[in-house]
Protein backbone atom coordinates (compact mmCIF):
# COMPACT_ATOMS: atom_id res chain seq x y z
CA UNK A 1 0.00 0.00 0.00
CA UNK A 2 1.32 3.42 -0.89
CA UNK A 3 0.38 6.61 0.82
CA UNK A 4 -0.36 9.21 -1.71
CA UNK A 5 -0.17 12.89 -0.90
CA UNK A 6 -1.88 15.24 -3.26
CA UNK A 7 -0.22 18.61 -3.68
CA UNK A 8 -2.51 21.26 -4.99
CA UNK A 9 -1.16 24.55 -6.07
CA UNK A 10 -3.19 27.42 -7.25
CA UNK A 11 -2.33 28.91 -10.57
CA UNK A 12 -0.47 32.19 -10.32
CA UNK A 13 -2.65 35.22 -10.77
CA UNK A 14 -2.62 36.62 -14.27
CA UNK A 15 -0.57 39.78 -14.61
CA UNK A 16 -2.65 42.90 -14.19
CA UNK A 17 -3.33 45.17 -17.11
CA UNK A 18 -3.72 48.92 -16.77
CA UNK A 19 -4.32 51.97 -18.90
CA UNK A 20 -3.55 55.61 -18.15
CA UNK A 21 -6.08 58.43 -18.34
CA UNK A 22 -4.72 61.96 -18.67
CA UNK A 23 -5.80 64.46 -16.05
CA UNK A 24 -6.42 67.82 -17.68
CA UNK A 25 -5.78 71.16 -16.06
CA UNK A 26 -9.52 71.39 -15.30
CA UNK A 27 -9.47 67.94 -13.65
CA UNK A 28 -6.45 68.89 -11.54
CA UNK A 29 -8.16 72.11 -10.43
CA UNK A 30 -11.32 70.19 -9.51
CA UNK A 31 -9.31 67.66 -7.49
CA UNK A 32 -7.62 70.45 -5.55
CA UNK A 33 -11.13 71.70 -4.66
CA UNK A 34 -12.35 68.23 -3.59
CA UNK A 35 -14.76 68.16 -6.53
CA UNK A 36 -14.56 64.49 -7.50
CA UNK A 37 -17.66 64.64 -9.69
CA UNK A 38 -16.26 67.44 -11.86
CA UNK A 39 -12.77 65.91 -11.95
CA UNK A 40 -14.21 62.53 -12.94
CA UNK A 41 -16.34 64.12 -15.65
CA UNK A 42 -13.26 65.92 -17.00
CA UNK A 43 -11.19 62.71 -16.95
CA UNK A 44 -13.97 60.45 -18.19
CA UNK A 45 -13.52 57.97 -15.32
CA UNK A 46 -14.96 57.75 -11.81
CA UNK A 47 -12.23 59.04 -9.52
CA UNK A 48 -12.29 58.02 -5.87
CA UNK A 49 -11.66 59.68 -2.52
CA UNK A 50 -8.05 58.51 -2.87
CA UNK A 51 -7.60 61.35 -5.38
CA UNK A 52 -8.42 64.03 -2.80
CA UNK A 53 -6.19 62.93 0.08
CA UNK A 54 -3.68 65.51 1.30
CA UNK A 55 -0.85 63.64 -0.43
CA UNK A 56 -2.72 63.44 -3.73
CA UNK A 57 -3.73 67.10 -3.58
CA UNK A 58 -0.06 68.05 -3.14
CA UNK A 59 0.68 66.09 -6.33
CA UNK A 60 -2.17 67.80 -8.21
CA UNK A 61 -1.01 71.27 -7.16
CA UNK A 62 2.52 70.51 -8.28
CA UNK A 63 1.44 68.95 -11.61
CA UNK A 64 -0.98 71.82 -12.30
CA UNK A 65 1.95 74.23 -11.94
CA UNK A 66 4.02 72.18 -14.37
CA UNK A 67 1.14 72.05 -16.83
CA UNK A 68 0.62 75.81 -16.59
CA UNK A 69 4.33 76.38 -17.31
CA UNK A 70 4.48 73.87 -20.18
CA UNK A 71 1.16 72.60 -21.55
CA UNK A 72 3.11 70.29 -23.88
CA UNK A 73 4.32 68.18 -20.95
CA UNK A 74 0.84 66.80 -20.14
CA UNK A 75 1.52 63.34 -21.56
CA UNK A 76 4.48 62.96 -19.20
CA UNK A 77 2.68 63.91 -16.01
CA UNK A 78 0.64 61.92 -13.50
CA UNK A 79 -2.43 60.14 -14.89
CA UNK A 80 -5.28 58.18 -13.35
CA UNK A 81 -4.59 54.43 -13.62
CA UNK A 82 -7.47 52.20 -14.65
CA UNK A 83 -7.46 48.40 -14.42
CA UNK A 84 -8.40 46.55 -17.59
CA UNK A 85 -10.83 45.08 -18.38
CA UNK A 86 -12.58 45.85 -15.07
CA UNK A 87 -12.43 49.62 -15.50
CA UNK A 88 -11.72 50.37 -11.83
CA UNK A 89 -9.53 53.37 -11.03
CA UNK A 90 -6.77 51.78 -8.93
CA UNK A 91 -4.44 54.73 -8.38
CA UNK A 92 -2.35 57.24 -10.24
CA UNK A 93 1.03 57.21 -11.93
CA UNK A 94 3.25 58.73 -14.54
CA UNK A 95 6.46 60.64 -14.78
CA UNK A 96 7.65 63.65 -12.82
CA UNK A 97 7.99 65.49 -16.11
CA UNK A 98 9.40 65.11 -19.61
CA UNK A 99 12.93 63.79 -20.13
CA UNK A 100 15.61 66.14 -18.84
CA UNK A 101 18.66 67.26 -20.86
CA UNK A 102 20.44 63.97 -20.04
CA UNK A 103 17.43 61.90 -21.18
CA UNK A 104 16.31 60.90 -17.69
CA UNK A 105 12.69 60.48 -16.60
CA UNK A 106 11.55 59.73 -13.07
CA UNK A 107 8.58 57.47 -12.41
CA UNK A 108 6.05 58.12 -9.69
CA UNK A 109 2.96 56.08 -8.84
CA UNK A 110 0.57 55.34 -6.02
CA UNK A 111 -1.93 52.51 -5.66
CA UNK A 112 -5.14 53.03 -3.67
CA UNK A 113 -5.19 50.96 -0.45
CA UNK A 114 -7.98 48.64 -1.60
CA UNK A 115 -5.92 47.58 -4.63
CA UNK A 116 -2.52 47.09 -3.01
CA UNK A 117 -0.73 43.73 -2.98
CA UNK A 118 -2.64 42.63 -6.08
CA UNK A 119 -0.03 43.34 -8.76
CA UNK A 120 -1.14 46.82 -9.78
CA UNK A 121 2.09 48.57 -8.74
CA UNK A 122 4.08 46.11 -10.84
CA UNK A 123 1.68 46.61 -13.77
CA UNK A 124 2.02 50.40 -13.52
CA UNK A 125 5.80 50.19 -13.27
CA UNK A 126 5.96 47.79 -16.23
CA UNK A 127 3.84 50.07 -18.41
CA UNK A 128 5.82 53.18 -17.50
CA UNK A 129 9.22 51.54 -18.04
CA UNK A 130 8.01 50.28 -21.45
CA UNK A 131 6.69 53.71 -22.37
CA UNK A 132 9.99 55.35 -21.41
CA UNK A 133 11.93 52.74 -23.38
CA UNK A 134 9.85 53.46 -26.47
CA UNK A 135 10.85 57.13 -26.45
CA UNK A 136 14.04 57.91 -28.35
CA UNK A 137 14.81 60.87 -26.05
CA UNK A 138 14.79 58.72 -22.91
CA UNK A 139 18.06 57.08 -21.90
CA UNK A 140 17.55 56.53 -18.16
CA UNK A 141 14.55 55.68 -15.99
CA UNK A 142 14.72 56.63 -12.32
CA UNK A 143 12.69 55.77 -9.23
CA UNK A 144 13.23 57.11 -5.74
CA UNK A 145 12.04 55.14 -2.72
CA UNK A 146 12.17 55.60 1.03
CA UNK A 147 14.54 53.01 2.55
CA UNK A 148 11.65 51.91 4.81
CA UNK A 149 9.24 51.27 1.93
CA UNK A 150 9.78 47.53 1.59
CA UNK A 151 6.75 47.08 -0.70
CA UNK A 152 8.12 49.53 -3.27
CA UNK A 153 11.62 48.11 -2.99
CA UNK A 154 10.17 44.66 -3.70
CA UNK A 155 8.13 46.04 -6.62
CA UNK A 156 11.19 47.30 -8.49
CA UNK A 157 13.07 44.01 -8.01
CA UNK A 158 13.49 42.23 -11.31
CA UNK A 159 13.38 45.39 -13.42
CA UNK A 160 17.14 45.86 -13.45
CA UNK A 161 17.17 49.02 -11.33
CA UNK A 162 20.51 49.75 -9.66
CA UNK A 163 20.90 51.90 -6.59
CA UNK A 164 22.96 54.94 -7.60
CA UNK A 165 22.71 57.09 -4.48
CA UNK A 166 20.38 58.77 -2.09
CA UNK A 167 18.73 62.16 -1.78
CA UNK A 168 16.75 64.23 0.68
CA UNK A 169 13.27 65.14 -0.50
CA UNK A 170 11.54 68.01 1.33
CA UNK A 171 8.20 66.21 1.07
CA UNK A 172 9.25 62.57 1.56
CA UNK A 173 12.53 62.69 3.51
CA UNK A 174 15.42 60.32 2.75
CA UNK A 175 15.07 58.47 -0.54
CA UNK A 176 17.21 55.86 -2.26
CA UNK A 177 17.78 56.61 -5.95
CA UNK A 178 17.56 53.75 -8.44
CA UNK A 179 18.13 53.89 -12.20
CA UNK A 180 17.93 51.57 -15.16
CA UNK A 181 18.90 52.18 -18.76
CA UNK A 182 15.94 52.72 -21.04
Amino acid sequence: MTDRVEHRTSAPAAPKSVRFVELSSAALTALQSDDLARAGAEAGVALTEYFVTDTAKWVWRYRAGQLASDPGCARWLTHAVVSEPEGAVVGYGGFHGPPDAAGMVEIGYSVAPGYRRQGYARAILTALVRRAGAEARVRTVRVTISPDNTASLATIAGFGFVEVGEQWDEEDGLELVFEVSA
